[in-house]
């Protein structure tokens, strides 16, 4: 048995063709789809219509932090549930079906929520959903894709997260502006039905096109929760590791950061008139540049090695922060979000080959599920510095957003230069 399984193993891996890359990707377009609508504008204008003016900041950043705390436990923990999986469908299919279908059914109370509240409860619930999906969905690359194409496929991988970034909050902005509480209200709801949908087709062309190997549970006698800690030790003791998830979170507190009040920045500083509009358009050109950088950096990153690729990609995104900050005119700032996102897209490109090469073999969803929770502890810490941007605003009329740049600064300069304790060869090529 275990060698019919080794051979069919070999055979999916030599077989891996470029339409391959797509499909075990594309779920990643529509999770990208869904957040970055959600965090760039679905959620800043929902919760004006139920806290104070002079709060928006606080109860902003308190709410997605509380939500991303609960994402940072599920994501792992499905990781390691399907990492011990041996479903007929696979070890990550059956998760990404009962992640997606929860998040179907939580999806509506975005729209049907009346006070802060319900919408709080409906946001954490989301997280726990899609992260169940998303913690195994992960496992895809390094289960199915020779590891000298590591770089290759995360290239891909954020290509269709750039695809999903650009097309949906250009939708969700344009439809939101439209939005107001009452008779206009069908723009949110085409929004989540957009979305819903979007989430339901990837869902279906992952689970029908994606041809997993034999589920090989590794540790079956483990709980989830034990290999969890497990894992968390086993990070903590290795200085690569700990290096990676300090570096991976500084990077995406910097964008995260930015992402969270980019719409509240561009009304209140900027005084545009459209702040949904404005934000996908911030945003648009921001992905944009992530699309032009996505896949060449993953490929190059094979080649030259992952640090310089990640190392440029956060002194990009520090220098268009800085321009940002000294410019103030909405169209220097639009393509100082460009910039920005070529950093970011050649950041996400590199830094997810770097923790590819860094799992250990037969615990892969385990391991890239702590390996992301830098992600989402980053952006839950990001959303931390609410308070104090409704508290510098009260002192000096938006000196909050001021403080937020300033962070983002050095968020991007310091994370990208830790990848330099990273003494492990990181790539399959180079060292």
């Amino acid at each position: 048995m275990l060698v019919t399984i080794i051979a069919m193993s070999n055979n999916i891996i030599t077989s891996f063709r470029r339409w391959d890359y797509v499909k075990i990707s594309i779920f990643s377009l529509a999770i990208t789809a869904l957040w970055q609508s959600m965090h760039w504008i679905i959620l800043q204008m929902r919760l004006q219509e139920f806290v104070p003016e002079t709060q928006k900041n606080t109860y902003l950043g308190l709410m997605t932090l509380s939500g991303l705390l609960l994402a940072m436990l599920a994501q792992p923990i499905a990781g390691a549930i399907s990492d011990r999986s041996s479903f007929r469908w696979g070890q990550r299919r059956p998760f990404i079906i009962i992640g997606t279908i929860a998040t179907l059914c939580f999806l509506p109370g975005v729209g049907l929520a009346g006070s802060f509240a319900t919408l709080f409860v409906v946001y954490c619930l989301l997280n726990i959903a899609t992260n169940t999906a998303q913690g195994p969905f992960q496992a895809f690359i390094p289960d199915l894709v020779p590891r000298n194409k590591y770089g290759l496929a995360s290239g891909v991988k954020a290509l269709l997260e750039v695809i999903g970034a650009v097309v949906f909050v250009f939708i969700t902005g344009e439809l939101m502006d439209r939005y107001s509480t009452g008779d206009e209200s069908l723009w949110l709801w085409l929004v989540i039905l957009i979305l819903g949908v979007t989430m339901l087709g990837a869902m279906i062309a992952t689970a029908l096109t994606v041809k997993e190997k034999p589920g090989v549970p590794i540790g079956r006698a483990r709980s989830a929760l034990k290999a969890l800690w497990e894992t968390v030790k086993e990070v903590t003791a290795k200085s690569e590791m700990k290096w990676f998830l300090v570096s991976r979170a500084l990077i995406y507190m910097a964008f995260t950061t930015i992402q969270t009040w980019a719409l509240y920045y561009l009304e209140d500083v900027i005084g545009v008139e459209t702040p949904a509009g404005s934000t996908a358009e911030f945003a648009i050109f921001g992905v944009i540049g992530m699309l032009a950088v996505a896949w060449p950096a993953g490929y190059l990153s094979d080649k030259i090695g992952r640090k310089p690729i990640i190392i440029t990609a956060g002194l990009l995104g520090g220098l268009g922060i800085g321009i940002i900050y000294l410019s103030q005119q909405y169209n220097t700032i639009l393509w100082a979000s460009g910039l920005i996102g070529i950093g970011l897209g050649a950041f996400n490109s590199a830094n997810w080959a770097l923790a590819t090469d860094l799992v250990e073999k037969g615990e892969e969803a385990r391991y890239l599920g702590i390996a992301n929770i830098a992600t989402t502890g980053g952006a839950a810490l990001a959303r931390a510095i609410g308070p104090a941007v409704d508290h510098f605003n009260s002192l000096s009329v938006n000196s909050g957003y001021d403080f937020v740049l300033l962070m983002c600064v050095i968020y991007f300069i310091v994370g990208s230069l830790l990848v330099l304790k990273i003494r492990k060869k990181t790539s399959p090529s180079r060292g």
